[in-house]
């Protein structure tokens, strides 16, 4: 009896190890059923049984990766300890080579965390280097049965080179389909044809077959691999019906070749498989050119300031080059890799590790893309081109995650039983053509017609390229969605949150007066220096607002305390700007938004802001009427009244709000039932925005990149607020419709093919038909439905 090993699942030949009642074909796989086992994931085989991966026998050598020049090329991040490396692992296969490899930190306590992209065949993983080599991390993954592939490829982090795999295939298939058309011809001219044909019939169906075995065993073998794989873990994708058709064409074409009965059906075999390998290649060209997978990320703008020969300019971090000079104030985020000039920085890296830990550096020293300041502001010289995709991926890191698409998950079921459906469609009509017409021949003709025009590809397709087409129409206008989860989750908003100051109000308008002691200009310049530090929109305005030159590097003891104020000792004098209660002067306490202003102690006066509102706010909020709406406001209730003016009747507006009493309000409604969207800045309002199931960051000039938000929303289309979330749900919509289409397309497909009036070949003509129209429908209609919705605003 041949026995199989409980790990990998391969077969036993020689000797055979028992452990835990369980048999196992090395020493190698009963270790790594130790490891789980000893760490409490013994699950992993509950996911697939004998999912495991062999581990190597012999030793793996990757000494060579602790060599500095190596590492450095190889790893992404390293600082304080932690070090990031993503690897290149082939082997990944299945749903439980992912949940073992996203484990890791539960095997080997050095390793923080480890992140799959089954797509790339890529894990990115963190882990403490200082007691853990490179070398080692490589050779645990090797024990593990997930060898690491290191070439030089990889170390020189060279793009993957084009895979022509595709189309090398539909050449075999067009030549293979070629000439079994040319050999069948004698077949086609019948009796009355030429006799030397017909004496060497027996010989062409002979190099028919030939001809169509590198098309059955080499062109179709990515729909076997899928097929097989699926049933492995218990699943029926979409490729197992045409495996069976495939299966069905060939082999009732090699009984009817060998009988004598007829040349089979080769041709239309090989036919099918060179339309369904062109149609495949015209998709993936299709998806390519439009490409909003790709595109959209690159929208989103992260405006930074420049600082070039002593002014200081905001621009979008597509602006900037190597060797550009740029300031990062308190709480901003570093957009790409750059040497510390000026300033004394204390980085924050856990936007990146998921460690938050302050790292200092000193001038000269490297600071890596994705880390925070937390401090006074920093001249920094970029040393490397900034990739906006790499900051993507940070913004779409596993800790900022709210949870996932209900979309993807109708989509998989209905998918599931698609396949099931057709299947039995298929069984039905064969034992009809077969029992009732009696018509062998045209049997097979129907069951591969039904496997390979029934294909739910149209359907899986429209959720993503929806979503994806819309969020594209989104960044066109400057609302920069993070994940395709966010347009979903916008369309079954019921409550929407606003933050006052930096939303509602425009900062660089704002009227600013001082009431109190004259400041004299010194006075004035360390002011402006300890300004200068903060993010914050009432420190940009008032930054703006005074009129002196200034020089931040002499700020020390910085601190900003969220929804308070912002501190610092300049030389020997210790500042305090904030709220009347954070300088300790509540008599000095007003009816207006104000910054007031301590220094040693001393109370010097205060700056009144009487905020101008950005234009349209009125109608734009009024528009918004269908929804329950609250306002939360860090100021007093000085502007109530105007307030009251812009917003419907029965608006619920809550003053002198913490960032923590924001974040609780917002939890309370969700409580309740609510779905939140939460508008406001991204530095005061960050709790917020992250417990909102939208938040959405206004930016205005600022560097707004916020690992909290799910959006950031450009302060000048602030008025197209009501139009974005009407788009979101008309998304919806259109993904519902493109159900609808995909569903009438199979039907009608099938009723032609079940009567038996569609060929194969036809067939495989009109699946990637279906599959490229309805992604051209959604991509049309997204845009078009876009276009004159902004048009009519």
């Amino acid at each position: 009896m041949t026995e199989n090993c409980f790990h990998c699942g391969q077969k036993i030949e020689d000797v055979k190890i028992e452990f835990d009642q369980k048999i196992f074909c090395c020493n190698g796989c009963k270790t790594v059923f130790e490891i789980l086992n000893q760490n409490n994931l013994s699950n992993y085989y509950e996911l697939n049984t004998k999912a495991g991966i062999k581990p190597e026998s012999a030793p793996s050598h990757f000494e060579f990766l602790d060599t500095p020049q190596i590492f450095e090329k190889i790893i992404d991040y390293s600082e304080d300890g932690i070090t990031l490396v993503t690897f290149k692992i082939p082997v990944i296969h299945c749903s439980a080579c992912v949940w073992l490899l996203e484990s890791l930190k539960n095997i080997n306590k050095n390793i923080i965390y480890s992140t799959v992209n089954f797509t790339t065949k890529t894990v990115q993983i963190a882990y403490r280097h200082e007691a853990y080599k490179l070398s080692e991390l490589a050779n645990f993954l090797t024990d593990l049965g997930y060898k690491p592939i290191i070439n030089l490829e990889t170390v020189d982090k060279k793009p993957e080179k084009i895979d022509r795999t595709l189309i090398i295939k539909i050449g075999i298939a067009g030549f293979a389909f070629g000439n079994i058309m040319l050999l069948a011809f004698p077949e086609f001219l019948g009796q009355n044809g030429d006799t030397w044909l017909e004496q060497y019939n027996h010989l062409f169906r002979i190099l028919m077959f030939v001809l169509s075995l590198p098309v059955m065993l080499y062109c179709a073998s990515d729909y076997y691999k899928s097929a097989w794989g699926a049933l492995k873990h218990g699943i029926l994708n979409i490729d197992l019906p045409i495996v069976i058709g495939i299966f069905a064409l060939f082999f009732r074409s090699c009984y009817e070749a060998y009988e004598g009965l007829s040349n089979g059906y080769f041709d239309s075999l090989c036919g099918l498989l060179f339309f369904m390998l062109l149609g495949k290649y015209f998709q993936q060209r299709t998806y390519r050119t439009l490409a909003f997978d790709r595109d959209y990320k690159s929208f989103y703008p992260i405006a930074v300031t420049r600082i070039d020969k002593g002014k200081q300019e905001n621009v979008l971090i597509s602006n900037l080059h190597v060797g550009d000079r740029i300031l990062i104030r308190n709480n901003e985020i570093i957009p790409a890799d750059s040497i510390l000039i000026r300033g004394q920085a204390y980085i924050d890296n856990s936007f990146i590790t998921g460690e938050s830990r302050l790292i200092e550096k000193n001038s000269g020293e490297k600071i890596y893309a994705g880390g925070k300041q937390i401090g006074t502001a920093l001249e920094l010289e970029i040393i490397k081109e900034v990739n906006q995709s790499y900051l993507t991926r940070l913004w779409n890191n596993e800790a900022f995650k709210k949870e996932d698409s209900v979309l993807n998950t109708i989509t998989n079921n209905i998918s599931k039983y698609f396949v099931v459906v057709i299947l039995t469609i298929t069984v039905l009509s064969a034992l009809y053509w077969y029992f009732v017409e009696k018509n062998t021949s045209q049997m097979y003709q129907v069951i591969s017609a039904i496997l390979i025009v029934a294909c739910p590809c149209a359907l899986a397709l429209s959720a993503p390229f929806t979503i994806g087409n819309m969020m594209r129409v989104f960044g066109n206008k400057k609302f920069y969605v993070k994940d395709a989860v966010t347009i979903e989750k916008l369309s079954k908003i019921s409550h929407i949150v606003f933050d006052k100051t930096g939303t509602l109000t425009v900062n660089k308008a704002a009227k600013i007066s001082y009431i109190g002691e004259k400041l004299n200009e010194t006075e004035l310049k360390k002011l402006k220096s300890l300004l200068q530090n903060s993010s914050h929109p009432l420190s940009r305005s008032l930054y703006d607002f005074i009129p002196v030159a200034t020089d931040y590097t002499n700020v020390s003891e910085y601190e900003e305390i969220l929804g308070k104020g912002i501190k610092g000792k300049i030389d020997k004098d210790y500042l305090l700007v904030g709220s009347s209660s954070f300088v300790n002067d509540e008599k000095l306490l007003q009816q207006e938004t104000s910054v007031h202003i301590s220094i040693n102690g001393v109370n010097k006066g205060y700056y009144v802001f009487q905020n101008q509102y950005r234009p349209g706010i009125t109608q734009t909020i009024q528009s918004l009427h269908s929804y329950p709406i609250t306002l939360l406001s860090g100021d007093n209730s000085s502007e109530r009244q105007v307030l009251e003016n812009i917003f419907p009747e029965g608006t619920t507006m809550e003053f002198n709000q913490s960032p923590q009493d924001k974040l609780e309000y917002i939890k309370a409604l969700q409580l309740k039932g609510e779905k939140v969207m939460m508008l406001g800045d991204g530095l005061n309002d960050a709790g917020a925005l992250k417990q909102a199931n939208v938040g959405v960051a206004i930016s205005d000039d600022v560097n707004s990149f916020t690992p909290s938000s799910d959006a950031i929303l450009d302060g000048n289309n602030f008025t197209f607020l009501p139009v974005y979330l009407k788009l979101s749900k008309t998304a919806m919509t259109i993904v519902v419709l493109c159900f609808f289409i995909s569903f009438c397309y199979n039907i009608i497909g099938l009723s032609f093919a079940v009567s038996g009036k569609l060929s194969p070949l036809v067939a495989a003509i009109l699946m990637p038909v279906s599959s490229i129209s309805v992604v051209t429908f959604t991509t049309l209609t997204t845009l078009f439905v876009g276009y004159k919705a902004f048009k009519s605003q």
